[in-house]
């Protein structure tokens, strides 16, 4: 075996960025938690530099993973967003709604340097519903004073028939030029126009803000003596994408820390089946842990204030963690949503500030010991009530993401989940593993690498088996671009799903494929 044998994963959260070092048996050597920094970078340095003072050899560092909230903060805070040419193939079928219809005004502008409906797209059964008019496409595609660096494509059921959407691959190609990045609906997002098109363009948008993080990363690698390692980005569901994978479907970063703590839950426990409740500084994530990975969300996510519908953890988020702030208002105790994040070491009553928090009312109440100021006994009442309504807040959270009858096993992780009682109801049992406090960056540290397809295949003239044989073909074909070791891959997951009242019958099939990363 290669001495090259260690993972580093980092993950990146409000308040805290964390790492983790494994090595080739599973065994955790080393482990940090720093305050995240504005940039964000900064944080994931200090997080490096920590590890690898723990008598870690850098040249025995094989793959540092990552998850960050870079696409999701540049989302959120219209920043560093690019400029994307809309074009969709639809008419005159989708005349009657706009691309981004519904969107923000402010991200519109922000990222739409205009939007074309042009005649095209395929019926449910992949029949072409009219010719797709290239023409069309070029005079608006040539019509920019300024230079088309990105352009992003939706066709109407194209995860039935990508034709139309290749074939204006092409078209941009030949007009454009082979360095303007295209975004194509049916490799991003599922069935469902608007959404998968809003996908396209978050996805498009977000390219230029995965080239300057994989830079920034590069270089903060290469400072710690690690630019030989190579680098995975973790995903919504779980998994992990190699580098040109991630500057090429940078969408599918956002909502990856959540998903790496329900992983790292199952590593630390062996349980393969539960909830899993990650509390951070800032906020809590209630998720569903199904044969060790996330389970994914049957209904589209907002993301930025809009509609979405690609792959994304089931999960139900409240605004309370480690760093929530309890008040008195004309004399009722209440708490949040806002939090001190990384300044809880300054801000909160047990380290000497000024600000009551959950952590101050955990420590009052004999869930958990540290700090390193006595509390004021006149303030214990107020704390008691605003952890009670901590309390009730996850277990009203608990109850709306369980989806079956009868109490289920959980597991406990975060930095802020001491805070946690040891008893919610509708939990059989509350597991809380050693290392819980970086469950994500384990979670990161072990990811496989995966691909998924959900698509509507006709069944005209092929059999359910060839059907099934040809999913999963394209689903492992996907895991392998990016990353996984073609040897090893295997399905860890299909659906059908039967389309009744069809001319034509039809069938939709998810299989999700998985594997460990392939060999440097």
């Amino acid at each position: 075996m290669s001495s090259r044998n260690l993972r580093i994963g980092v993950d990146v959260g409000g308040t805290n960025t964390d790492a983790a070092v494994i090595d080739a048996y599973g065994t955790l050597l080393a482990k940090t938690k720093v305050g995240t920094t504005r940039d964000v970078t900064g944080g994931i340095n200090a997080a490096i530099k920590a590890v690898l003072s723990n008598k870690i050899s850098v040249s025995d560092v094989s793959h540092v993973m990552i998850g960050t909230t870079h696409a999701t903060n540049a989302v959120l805070e219209r920043r560093g967003l690019g400029r994307v040419a809309v074009v969709r193939i639809g008419g005159p079928a989708s005349n009657a709604i706009r691309p981004l219809f519904g969107w923000p005004a402010d991200l519109r502008q922000a990222i739409s340097m205009g939007e074309c409906i042009v005649d095209g797209g395929a019926e449910l059964d992949g029949r072409e519903i009219t010719a797709f008019d290239a023409d069309a496409m070029a005079r608006f595609l040539g019509s920019f004073d300024e230079k088309v660096d990105a352009v992003a494509i939706t066709s109407i059921f194209s995860p039935v028939s990508d034709e139309h959407e290749l074939a204006a691959l092409d078209l941009v190609r030949r007009e454009l030029g082979p360095d303007v990045h295209v975004s194509l609906s049916h490799e991003i997002g599922a069935l469902g126009l608007l959404e998968r098109e809003n996908a396209t363009v978050l996805n498009e948008a977000l390219v230029g803000v995965a080239h300057g993080v994989i830079g920034a990363l590069t270089q903060a690698l290469a400072d710690n003596g690690l630019g030989d390692a190579v680098v995975y980005f973790a995903q919504n569901d779980g998994t992990l994408m190699a580098l040109d994978f991630a500057l090429h479907f940078p969408v599918l970063t956002i909502g990856s820390g959540p998903a790496n703590s329900i992983r790292g839950a199952a590593y630390l426990t062996g349980v393969n089946d539960a909830l899993v409740v990650d509390v951070g500084g800032t906020s809590t994530d209630i998720g569903v842990l199904t044969n060790g990975f996330p389970r994914e969300s049957s209904l589209g996510v907002k993301i930025g204030g809009i509609d979405t519908n690609f792959r994304m953890p089931d999960l139900v988020s409240i605004a309370i963690g480690g760093g929530t702030i309890i008040r008195r208002l004309d004399g009722q105790t209440t708490i949040g949503p806002d939090s001190v994040g990384y300044r809880l070491p300054e801000q909160s009553l047990i380290f000497g500030g000024p600000r009551a928090t959950i952590s101050d009312a955990t420590v009052a109440a004999g869930r958990a010991r540290f700090g390193t100021h006595d509390l004021d006994p006149s303030l214990r009442e107020q704390l008691a009530e605003g952890l009670e309504l901590a309390d009730q807040a996850v277990a009203d959270a608990v109850d709306r993401v369980k989806v079956a009858r009868g109490d289920m096993p959980m597991i406990a992780v975060g930095g802020g989940s001491v805070f946690l009682p040891d008893k919610i109801p509708g939990i059989s049992v509350i597991h809380r593993p050693d290392n819980y406090d970086v469950a994500n960056a384990i979670g990161a540290a072990i990811g496989t690498v995966s691909g998924q397809v959900d698509r509507i295949f006709a069944l005209d003239n092929s059999t359910r088996s060839d059907i099934i044989a040809e999913a999963i073909e394209q689903a492992t074909e996907r895991a392998v671009r990016a990353g996984a070791d073609p040897k090893k891959v295997e399905v860890v997951g299909i659906e059908e799903i039967p389309l009744a009242y069809l001319t034509n019958p039809a069938l939709r099939v998810k299989v999700k494929a998985a594997g460990p990363l392939g060999s440097l």
